[in-house]
């Protein structure tokens, strides 16, 4: 899956809270290439899978869609890994009409979370804690690939340091000697755990990764703007990159990035009033679609982030927080294009 996709690639990156399916969809139709599920417990899947399945279905249309697992029991891994492989519930969507479908499909491949910072999930040792233990880390992969046919991939950062030692990304990846272990991909955080979220990008570090890995290198971490991500492709060499915080409130983002296979192409711009409202409605009704007034209120972030920056906006903000219909998101739309025009 991932050698036939044209690069550079350009992944919408997993985002718990953030990447299910009514987003995916919107971003795949702005031209994501892959999408990412949000982080699902491989031990939920183990135990009582139903309600993570839940979370993990898909539409047909969001293909190539990979399914992100965390925890940090290989045993766990592997039974997660061959019950997706059987198939997850299919989502259909529809103008009058929506159901999820009795028939089942594997998605396009299996992702294995080695980066989350998130504290929660840290301290309970997965996430990036994995990177402390090469050998568990590795057992898990190894349960992971034995258990399907499906393209396994990483999600990692370029190291952490804290009172149990300093640990870079590639010693890592040499210890549990990943060209070994039918990894096919990677997606490298370009900011040490310790970063969080801020601070500088290590280019060389994901430069390194890239050299040094036989699959494919998605460098990810500080995509804002069509400039970061020429950046990040030309000082790392990556295979292309994972756009995650960079998309809050523009999923047409993608359609800009397009311009960097063609480089002759016109850069489309992101952020005239008729996508906004028109990918605004779309996405709503996808949400409502898919949990109904939960959805909606769900949606309620991402409105601020498709509105932020028009003057005035924060005065409506008190409406914003409270919507529950789509009846209300109508009257926004109709309410911020007067602000957005004036």
């Amino acid at each position: 899956m991932w050698k036939n996709i044209p690069k550079p690639i350009f992944c919408l990156a997993p985002m718990a809270g953030i990447t299910d399916s009514a987003f995916r969809l919107i971003c795949k139709k702005n031209g994501a290439d892959v999408v990412y599920s949000e982080m699902a417990s491989a031990s939920a899947l183990f135990y009582k899978p139903q309600k993570t399945l839940e979370l993990i279905r898909f539409s047909l249309k969001e293909r190539p869609y990979i399914v992100q697992l965390f925890g940090k029991n290989p045993e766990h891994f592997g039974k997660a890994a061959k019950l997706i492989s059987q198939g997850i519930p299919l989502i259909n969507y529809g103008r009058l009409a929506f159901s999820s479908r009795k028939k089942i499909q594997p998605p396009d491949g299996i992702d294995l979370n080695f980066g989350c910072p998130a504290k929660k999930v840290f301290g309970h040792g997965s996430g990036a804690a994995l990177m402390q233990d090469p050998e568990l880390a590795k057992k898990i992969i190894e349960a992971t690939v034995a258990n399907t046919k499906l393209p396994v991939s990483l999600k990692v950062r370029i190291g952490l340091e804290n009172s149990q030692g300093n640990f870079s990304l590639l010693n890592f990846l040499k210890k549990i000697n990943i060209n070994a272990l039918g990894v096919s991909a990677i997606m490298v955080h370009g900011r040490s755990y310790n970063q969080g979220f801020k601070g500088p990008i290590d280019y060389p570090t994901i430069r390194q990764i890239k050299k040094y890995f036989r699959g494919i290198t998605i460098a990810n971490g500080g995509i804002q703007s069509l400039k970061d991500a020429r950046i990040m492709l030309e000082k790392t060499g990556a295979d292309g990159v994972g756009i995650a915080r960079g998309i809050y409130g523009q999923p047409f983002f993608f359609a800009s990035l397009k311009t960097l296979k063609k480089p002759s192409s016109k850069k489309k711009d992101c952020r005239n009033w008729k996508k906004i409202a028109t990918t605004v409605w779309q996405h709503a009704n996808y949400a409502h679609q898919l949990k109904k007034e939960k959805g909606l209120v769900e949606m309620r972030k991402h409105l601020l982030w498709y509105f932020k920056g028009i003057p005035g906006i924060k005065k409506m903000r008190p409406e914003i927080v409270q919507i529950t219909s789509l009846k209300d998101i109508k009257k926004i739309i109709k309410n911020v294009e007067k602000l957005f025009k004036n």
